[in-house]
């Protein structure tokens, strides 16, 4: 080793902090190529009595050096703390398994018992997973409570291995009376997408010990982005969700939204930059209504939402007492839809800037979307074998009755009398509830026919009551869900996909009119109505004959909220 080398290695040990258990070398930038290059530190390592902590990062270590390194620790079996982050920079990606091995060897020998291990921003890619691999099988992790693995290039092979390992060592310490407790994982900018982040959400879901979970940039889309809302439901005591820059859409957005109904101790939510869109951001609004108690930032920039959507959500944060940021920035508000959400917030300091926006979507820019959208999604489904729901055959209703499937293809207000006293119970029995695709669509039909016969106006009412009570018996989320997608088909909110719009009529206003005032009816889904109807009036008043028919029911159905 050349002597400035042996000066530069001695500088950084006289500036080493030693105390409180921790040896630390860290950021001293130093070359570690082979035993002799290391010589003093392993001295260093030796001599340290009741070593707890060790910290590697920001130095660059070759095979030979961390063999050397390795037989030091072998004797350390109080060390609980591994700082080796950017450890390999200039490495070739073949050598750094072999490293890992060594020190993972020397800690099993040792008879470790890590809580936190932290290998970020190394760039190893799978094959540095399976460096790793027997080290976190091994009882060494039974007690890990912080594992760090951000920037590693881990892609799908490397997050299957990982997920594997986790579970693994989660069967053993469980065998053993002491189940591995994870609490934090990092893991951003790894290439996980669906399969790796599906992988992990399995093993997540047998720990249930999570409280921080960050996986920003993974490439995700809703496939995974399900599973790991599956995997949360299971970690009641999760604090912070950071899953920066993947892709919801609507489907993963609900999915989460429905993993976030059952969590009471979430603090921060970053879904940022993950296109969670106006329906995505109704359904979280739902969400926010009726949980999250303790949440105190809310990220959801760059996704898409418009200027209604982000008002719903403004109005469901109101009563959050510890919430300290509402982040809206980047989303399709528009001046003035920035102004009215400014104006909405009761307590503007926790409103993040809106400089960003990206100003009022333009309709041919959405149907653009919707085409390039549905291809993505057909496209995806093919690859994974997974069916288009559209093109999968339709459950058989246990009692099919023809009449009713009639009216329900076309329906008419004399085919709806002939349904006779029991047709509540006839049209209930054929639409699914759960689905609020079915209940908007057939809300929007029944409604169409509302008219002065006295006779059909209250076959109409009688009907869309029974269907809404059922469906407004499930969760807040479900109700939102169907709220959301009645706006979709009426024109008054953006969707995902080719959503059949249709012309809004005085019957569909006059009847939501008479849902509204129902016992059935929250008040708080009122209240979202309320936002889209408003700006109805510039939408619906363009044409003689909206501002002559549509005028008097919009008016009356405002008023009645």
């Amino acid at each position: 080793m050349a002597s400035d080398d042996i000066a530069l290695l001695a500088e950084a040990l006289s500036k080493t902090h030693v105390g409180y258990g921790e040896l630390s070398y860290k950021g001293q930038g130093l070359k570690l190529d082979n035993a002799e290059s290391v010589k003093e530190l392993v001295r260093e390592i030796e001599e340290y009595q009741g070593l707890r902590a060790l910290r590697l990062e920001g130095n660059t270590v070759g095979v030979e050096a961390a063999q050397a390194i390795a037989k030091a620790l072998e004797c350390k079996d109080q060390l609980q703390s591994c700082h080796w982050s950017d450890m390999f920079t200039g490495r070739l990606r073949s050598e750094i398994p072999t490293a890992l091995r060594s020190l993972g060897s020397a800690l099993m020998t040792a008879g470790a018992r890590l809580r936190e291990l932290d290998l970020s921003d190394n760039a190893f890619g799978p094959d540095g997973v399976k460096g790793i691999e027997t080290l976190l099988k091994s009882s060494v992790c039974h007690s890990l409570r912080e594992l760090r693995l951000n920037n590693c290039g881990m892609g799908i092979g490397g997050g299957k291995i990982l997920a594997a390992a986790l579970t693994e060592c989660h069967e053993q310490s469980s065998a053993l009376g002491a189940p591995l407790k994870l609490k934090v994982f990092i893991a951003g900018r790894n290439r996980l997408e669906n399969e790796g982040a599906t992988a992990l959400a399995l093993a997540f879901q047998l720990m249930g010990s999570l409280e921080e979970v960050h996986m920003p940039q993974n490439g995700i889309n809703h496939a995974g982005v399900t599973a790991l809302a599956t995997a949360m439901q299971h970690n009641p005591h999760l604090r912070i969700l950071n899953l920066n820059d993947n892709t919801f859409t609507k489907r993963g957005a609900l999915a989460m939204a429905q993993a976030l109904r059952h969590l009471r101790t979430v603090q921060v939510i970053n879904f940022g930059d993950c296109l969670v869109r106006s329906e995505g951001a109704i359904a979280l609004s739902a969400v926010l209504r009726e949980g999250l108690p303790t949440l105190k930032e809310l990220n959801l920039s760059f996704g898409e939402i418009t200027e209604a959507a982000a008002l719903v959500l403004a109005q469901a944060v109101q009563d959050k007492p510890h919430l300290e940021k509402l982040d809206l920035n980047g989303n399709c508000l528009g001046e003035e839809g920035c102004e009215a959400l400014k104006e909405t917030m009761d307590r503007a300091d926790i409103l993040a800037s809106l400089s960003d926006d990206e100003g009022e979507p333009d309709d041919d820019d959405e149907e653009e979307e919707e085409d390039e959208e549905d291809e993505e999604n057909g496209k995806e489904m093919k690859e994974n074998g997974v069916k288009d729901k559209r093109d999968s055959p339709v459950k058989p209703e246990p009692a099919c009755h023809p009449e009713v499937l009639s009216f329900l293809s076309s329906p008419t207000a004399e085919t709806l009398l002939k349904l006779g006293d029991n047709r509540t119970g006839l049209i209930q029995q054929h639409v699914d509830v759960s689905d609020s695709d079915k209940v908007a669509d057939a809300f929007l039909k029944i409604s169409s026919l509302y008219s002065d016969d006295h006779e059909v106006k209250k076959a109409v009412l009688e009907t869309i009551d029974t269907l809404l009570k059922k469906a407004f018996f499930g969760s807040s989320l479900q109700t939102y869900s169907f709220l959301s997608t009645l706006l979709v088909m009426l024109g008054l909110l953006k969707g995902e996909g080719k959503v059949k719009k249709v012309q809004v009529l005085p019957g569909h206003l006059l009847v939501l009119e008479h849902a509204v005032q129902q016992d059935y009816f929250p008040q708080d889904h009122a209240s979202l109505l309320d936002t889209f109807v408003a700006r109805a009036f510039s939408l619906l008043i363009k044409t003689e004959y909206c501002r002559a028919s549509l005028m008097p029911p919009l008016i009356t159905v405002l008023a009645a909220m």
